[in-house]
């Protein structure tokens, strides 16, 4: 499958995110690298209740095949799926997903923490912390 690339309102469950990795194994993988941010309940000495996520969905995932091509050329691999979920996430909710899948282990995992790290600098998608004594929107 060609690289998987998704801003999404539908919650990034077991299931979803069993298909985003599914749709980069392919058997020349010899490593396949999986990162899930994952919604915690406490964030610069604040305790959270929630966070809300907000995106130009089209340029968002314009800049994400951006950063999946990029993958795709220095690491040699068409195996690259991102998703991340916008909208009102609870406590232990997945936020993000990004899999890719390389012909080594360490350019798997090299491929991924580019991916996520870029994601996070460059991907205009906004979060809101929600805590017990107000709400602020933080930088990536």
């Amino acid at each position: 499958m060609a690289t998987v690339i998704r801003v999404t309102r539908e919650p990034l469950d077991r299931p979803a995110v069993d298909a985003i990795v599914q749709s980069v194994w392919h058997p020349g993988a010899g490593g396949l690298v999986t990162f899930e941010g994952v919604v915690r309940d406490h964030a610069r000495g604040k305790r959270v209740r929630y966070l809300e996520y907000d995106a130009y969905p089209e340029m968002a995932e314009t800049e994400m095949a951006a950063i999946a091509a990029e993958v795709e050329r220095r690491w040699e691999t068409d195996r690259v799926a991102m998703a991340h979920r916008i909208g009102r996430l609870e406590i232990g909710e997945v936020s993000v997903v990004v899999a890719v899948a390389c012909a080594h282990r360490a350019e798997a995992f090299e491929a991924c923490r580019y991916a996520i790290d870029t994601l996070k600098a460059k991907v205009p998608i906004w979060k809101k912390e929600v805590a017990e004594d107000g709400e602020e929107w933080v930088e990536g």
